[in-house]
């Protein structure tokens, strides 16, 4: 492909709000709700959702695949959750939630419609192209039976593609250096999203300046805490690093084809992001790297 990395990163961008669709949605926060889950915050259902696939790992494995949260934000949750609901019938409930609220977004006659069909079929043939092996979070999602329905299937292709990524993106952070509290800061010291916006992941503010601390010696940082003209090429090489390791998906399923599912894909992420579900600040950095 031509620019194979660019569109490498285009694809995440596209699917990631697809995917992330069942963090925020009231349909999903609804089997939560009736699971036994406390919906007055989100983090429950989070942790329960998507360490799910992994069986009923302790804090430490969640913590470790995670790999951006505190552990001790990490443990408040886990292993609570599986006291609450086994691990499939958390799966069961999500395949539900999910399958609810694409259609509630995306409108029954999109969910219903080829073009949603045809989409979730070459998302599938990506997403069964990706070799999971020292991916935990790609490779349970991976292991799990597809979904019949072409929405829902659509979901699960993104959500095995994502994990894909951000399990590479945790191999090029720790190939760079940086441990998931140095990762959050050298994150935020490029502009990705204010800091406040990271303090969901549980940090404390010694931490955080510990952190700040470390990279500061290392160069990557500045007093004011932005990164420094190093600190900006770490943290490329970083994000380059991971649009290689998640670029064979596409590269297997071709240019036209993935050209194709772009285009397919661009309607559907209108209408998620117009729904307002999804927050404008994230920690991904969506649209800033």
């Amino acid at each position: 492909m031509a620019d194979e990395y660019g569109r490498t990163r285009q694809m995440w961008h596209l699917l990631e709000p697809l995917h992330a669709v069942l963090y925020y949605a009231p349909e999903v926060l609804a089997e939560a709700g009736a699971l036994g889950y406390d919906v007055s915050e989100r983090w429950p259902g989070y942790f329960a959702w998507r360490a799910a696939p992994l069986g009923a790992p302790d804090a430490a494995e969640v913590a470790g695949a995670f790999h951006s949260f505190s552990p001790r934000m990490v443990a408040e949750h886990i292993p609570a959750v599986w006291d609450v609901a086994a691990p499939d019938r958390l799966l069961e409930a999500r395949t539900r939630g999910i399958g609810e609220a694409y259609r509630a977004v995306l409108g029954s006659e999109t969910v219903s419609g080829p073009a949603l069909a045809e989409a979730a079929a070459l998302a599938r043939r990506a997403a069964e192209a990706a070799d999971t092996a020292g991916r935990p979070l790609a490779a349970a999602n991976a292991a799990l039976p597809w979904p019949e329905e072409p929405h829902r299937a659509l979901w699960h292709a993104a959500t095995v593609l994502r994990e894909h990524r951000g399990d590479g993106h945790v191999s090029a952070l720790a190939d760079a250096g940086l441990d998931p509290v140095e990762s959050l800061v050298s994150f935020a010291a490029i502009g990705a999203a204010p800091v406040e916006v990271f303090s969901s992941r549980g940090w404390s503010d010694a931490e955080w300046a510990a952190a700040r601390e470390r990279l500061a010696v290392r160069g990557l940082v500045g007093p004011d805490g932005t990164a420094t003209e190093e600190g900006r090429a770490l943290r490329a090489r970083v994000e380059r690093r991971t649009d290689e390791l998640a670029a064979a998906p596409w590269r297997a399923l071709g240019e036209s084809h993935t050209d194709r599912l772009a285009g397919l894909l661009g309607p559907l992420w209108v209408e998620v992001l117009a729904s307002g579900l999804l927050p404008r600040e994230n920690t991904l950095g969506i649209g800033k790297v």
